[in-house]
């Protein structure tokens, strides 16, 4: 340790109401993705508003980015929790999510409303533009997170299952079987997740004591006990009513997710697309839609639930989808706390992990092959739209949302002047 490092002196606590202000000028401003927002939360609250400290703020990182569930939606509640409890926790989701959530409401209820040309060409530039979106993410995510043959080959693997049996409950089981493969090849030490266990920050680290409002381990568990509740009552419910169907597509989405914001396209349209409660045109108009706000992708939830053909639809459909993916993120968060500093050093846990994260990139390589590319590429439009989008986003270095708004207008024009 520097013995010339100063002592970390955080700040008073901020009550929810300065939690919430903090993080809506975010959610007004968060471009870029997951990386990006985390990148945001460390200069708003480690560096300007001293939080937490730099080692903290890691090992935060590093915990949500374990756990499934939205990475820096997680990071942020977590915040808000070791400010002002509960209230904070509510603040910081509110803050952060409303803008994006309200905007694709609007949009999802307005284009259900709008059923002119004009209407079907911005879905078609919508739908388009996902393709060098989602190409990009696997390209990114297979860096990062396939470095070695084994993971490599697992994700191949996985791809080539989701592509030969779609759908179902099949994207689960690929997930756990990466996961276990992994675990495998670890225990026959053939193989072993390359570099270090922390995920940011560096050096040793003195002991910590835990921080403001992080729940007991009694309250942990029970937080665990309501997520793998809602995992086991949902799927009864949802045979009852189709509100509770809904509700139950998305909390499964929302609890058994991991890689990142991403990788919830192919689980929802596993959920929603085959069983016709909303088509794809619609489902990968509002996966475009999405990159154009701020905030978490996650709140692409909205757009579907306020499209869905089941459910109160509207704009209380696109409440009971959002509420409903994000629950399990903070149910799991609120388990997992109180062992924060703990879990992040257990070889296992990273192990199991690593094998996840690799398929987790084989299931968004077969969702970029099909559904996306192979509904979207069919006409020379939607090839056009994605090929130029690519290029401005790629090669002209574009921001995400003129691109997404550029696609969206471009598709307008043209069928809207040859309708």
């Amino acid at each position: 340790m520097n013995p010339h490092a100063q002592p970390f002196d955080p700040s008073p606590p901020a009550s929810a109401w300065q939690v919430f202000r903090a993080f809506l000028a975010l959610g007004l401003s968060a471009f870029g993705g997951p990386v990006a927002h985390l990148a945001h939360f460390r200069d708003a609250f480690v560096v300007r508003r001293r939080w937490l400290s730099e080692h903290d703020y890691a090992d935060l990182v590093a915990l949500c980015q374990f756990l499934p569930g939205p990475a820096s939606s997680q990071v942020g509640m977590a915040l808000g929790l070791m400010q002002a409890g509960y209230r904070g926790a509510l603040a910081a989701w509110l803050g952060f999510t409303l803008p994006s959530a309200v905007a694709l409401t609007a949009l999802a209820m307005g284009l259900s409303a709008w059923t002119s040309p004009w209407a079907q060409g911005a879905l078609t530039g919508l739908k388009a533009v996902a393709v060098p979106i989602v190409a990009q993410a696997v390209w990114g995510m297979s860096s990062s997170l396939c470095p070695d043959a084994l993971r490599r080959g697992m994700a191949l693997g996985v791809g080539f299952i989701l592509l030969c049996w779609p759908g179902g409950w099949t994207p689960w089981l690929a997930l756990l079987g990466s996961g276990a493969m992994a675990m495998l090849a670890w225990r026959l030490k053939v193989w072993a997740p390359a570099g270090p266990t922390r995920t940011m920050g560096d050096g040793p680290q003195q002991a910590q004591a835990m921080p403001r409002h992080v729940p007991r381990r009694r309250t942990g568990l029970l937080w665990l006990a309501l997520f793998l509740a809602g995992l086991l009552a949902l799927p009864w419910l949802g045979r009852h009513g189709d509100a509770w169907a809904l509700a139950n597509a998305f909390y499964r989405a929302g609890a058994l997710v991991f890689g990142g914001g991403h990788v919830v396209l192919p689980l929802l349209q596993a959920e929603l697309v085959p069983t016709g409660w909303i088509d794809n045109t619609a489902f990968l108009a509002g996966y475009g839609a999405a990159q154009a706000v701020p905030g978490p992708l996650f709140t692409l939830a909205a757009f579907l639930g306020a499209s869905a053909s089941i459910g109160p639809g509207g704009w209380l459909g696109g409440l009971l989808a959002l509420v409903a993916i994000f629950v399990p993120a903070f149910m799991v968060l609120a388990a997992a706390l109180p062992w924060w500093l703990q879990l992040r050093q257990h070889t296992v846990a990273l192990v199991l992990v690593a094998g996840v994260n690799a398929g987790v990139v084989g299931l968004l390589g077969a969702t970029l092959i099909h559904p996306v590319a192979t509904s979207t590429l069919t006409s020379p439009l939607g090839l056009l739209i994605a090929l130029g989008g690519g290029v401005a986003w790629l090669a002209w270095r574009w921001p995400v949302w003129c691109v997404v708004v550029a696609s969206a207008v471009a598709g307008m024009l043209a069928d809207g002047l040859m309708g």
